[in-house]
């Protein structure tokens, strides 16, 4: 007897909990896998790469990964006025992070400048508000899923607090 390959049926089911990653939309889903490990971490330990002074003017954008043509590229946004404090610092942000992975993440570093749309310094009884997670909430506000949103806005706070 010969068995059906391109039926719509599930063979097997999975009982239990479901992982994170299978509960989110399918654009979130491709933003993760597009940016991969590399990015994420690189995301959640800035403020270690690159030292207190820096993570407050500066933060990553993308990460390309290296093929054929080019070598793997961290682009970074800088505020208009702090590149050249970026740029003395590169080698040094180059070797922390190929340390932190244990190999040759990235070779090469890119640098945008950008206006400071929000307040970024401050004295020391007020906290200081990360550009990139005030990026991130503009996409948040467009999750239709209460549930997801509300992770997603915790998620948010836990990047402030470091």
């Amino acid at each position: 007897m010969q068995s059906k390959n391109n039926t719509k049926q599930r063979n097997a089911s999975i009982q239990g909990l479901r992982s994170f990653k299978d509960t989110l939309p399918k654009n979130v889903k491709k933003i993760i896998n597009k940016k991969g490990h590399v990015y994420s971490e690189t995301l959640s330990n800035w403020k270690y790469l690159v030292g207190s002074e820096l993570f407050k003017v500066c933060y990553p954008k993308t990460f390309k990964n290296s093929n054929k043509l080019g070598v793997s590229t961290l682009v970074v946004m800088v505020k208009r006025g702090h590149e050249v404090e970026l740029e003395y610092s590169k080698k040094d942000i180059l070797n922390k992070m190929n340390n932190f992975f244990g190999y040759s993440v990235v070779e090469k570093l890119k640098f945008l400048s950008f206006d400071d749309e929000h307040e970024m310094t401050g004295s020391s009884d007020t906290k200081v508000k990360n550009v990139a997670i005030s990026k991130y909430q503009d996409k948040i506000k467009d999750v239709k899923n209460e549930k997801i949103k509300k992770s997603l806005k915790e998620l948010t706070k836990v990047f402030r607090e470091k």
